[in-house]
């Protein structure tokens, strides 16, 4: 870090530590004075450093408290795509990935509709938690259809292959083309409540289904997330008009 750092300098210092686990969620962040004082800088860029962690939904404001760290935040499949093809890794940072279960399922009544196939056809099924700073943010069980798994046979085994839609798009020689993701609430399942580490007798979690498709139309992967029901679950949509697009609509008009 500079010997006088700017406002990026600071916010990044802040993210690394909420990012590690060095400050958990609901700990409260220095003061303006204490971080002008630490980071030898005016109030107002500690200011501006603070509303970029804010932007970013890693702090927030408590009227009577000052800045705190949010709940934790689950990034999105476009974040964790971004994240694969910049560094090889789905995986932010401070975050951890580990195996709980790999088999053959029947596929139930939420998956077997999104993977076009029939009640009860078996399917393979990736269950994992992931966790940031140690601290369980959410369960994510991937189910793959018959012929993804013909060509990516990797996924049979308890191991992490580190990005496995993006091996089966691969190997199937097709891009994936878009995410449907379905978001809804209900009470954790026994299971769920033990592996997140939540101890209330009935606890409210976020359910987000995830149906990703290639460019021939295949479906790839179903994921179901679960979280917590106070995790952030993060989405950034561009606005922006494609050139393309415009330029279609104009051709039309």
């Amino acid at each position: 870090m500079p010997e006088t750092p700017g406002y990026a300098e600071i916010a990044a210092h802040f993210r690394r530590q909420i990012l590690d686990g060095t400050l958990r969620s609901g700990d409260t962040m220095p003061s303006y004075k204490a971080a002008s004082a630490q980071f030898g800088v005016a109030h107002t860029t500690v200011n501006r450093a603070y509303r970029v962690l804010k932007m970013e939904g890693l702090t927030l404001t408590k009227p009577g408290i000052g800045t705190v760290v949010a709940a934790p935040a689950s990034n999105n499949i476009g974040t964790r795509v971004a994240l694969h093809a910049a560094t090889g890794s789905a995986l932010d940072g401070g975050e951890s990935s580990r195996i709980l279960e790999v088999g053959t399922v029947g596929a139930d009544a939420l998956v077997a509709p999104r993977l076009e196939v029939p009640p009860g056809t078996p399917v393979q099924v990736r269950r994992r938690v992931v966790s940031r700073g140690g601290v369980p943010i959410h369960l994510s069980s991937s189910y793959y259809p018959a012929y993804v798994i013909a060509v990516t046979p990797e996924l049979q085994e308890p191991v992490s292959t580190g990005a496995s839609r993006e091996l089966a798009a691969s190997r199937l020689g097709v891009a994936q083309d878009q995410v449907l993701e379905e978001v809804t609430s209900r009470l954790a399942t026994t299971a769920e409540k033990d592996t997140l580490g939540l101890t209330a007798a009935e606890v409210v979690v976020t359910q987000v289904v995830r149906t990703v498709t290639l460019e021939d139309g295949r479906v790839v992967e179903v994921a179901v997330k679960v979280a917590e029901g106070s995790t952030i679950l993060r989405w950034t949509t561009s606005l922006r008009v494609r050139e393309a697009e415009t330029q279609e609509g104009a051709g039309s008009a």
